[in-house]
């Protein structure tokens, strides 16, 4: 990455936090901002789980009165069919 690329930017930490984060910078041998950086990645990826996990959640729930009428009202081979169709749709 190109030093233009980067911006410097200043973070308050308790000083037990950082004691922590220099020795596990000494023991894995990176500087702090390496382990900022991949700290931000970490965080910005379970987010992103985090949120695809709440909207499966509200679109599996959105869908459960439909599932529910269809399981009352079709036979196995039709839900599979149902079933079969949907998954080929994506």
């Amino acid at each position: 990455m190109v030093v233009a690329d980067k911006q410097r930017v200043m973070v308050y930490i308790s000083r037990k936090l950082l004691s922590e984060v220099d020795e596990i910078c000494h023991q894995e041998r990176i500087n702090r901002s390496q382990i900022v950086r991949d700290a931000m990645r970490m965080y910005i990826m379970e987010r992103s789980k985090r949120i695809l996990r709440e909207q499966l959640k509200q679109g599996y729930q959105s869908m459960a009165y439909l599932n529910l009428m269809l399981a009352e009202e079709l036979s196995c081979d039709e839900i599979w069919d149902y079933e079969r169709q949907l998954a080929e749709a994506d």
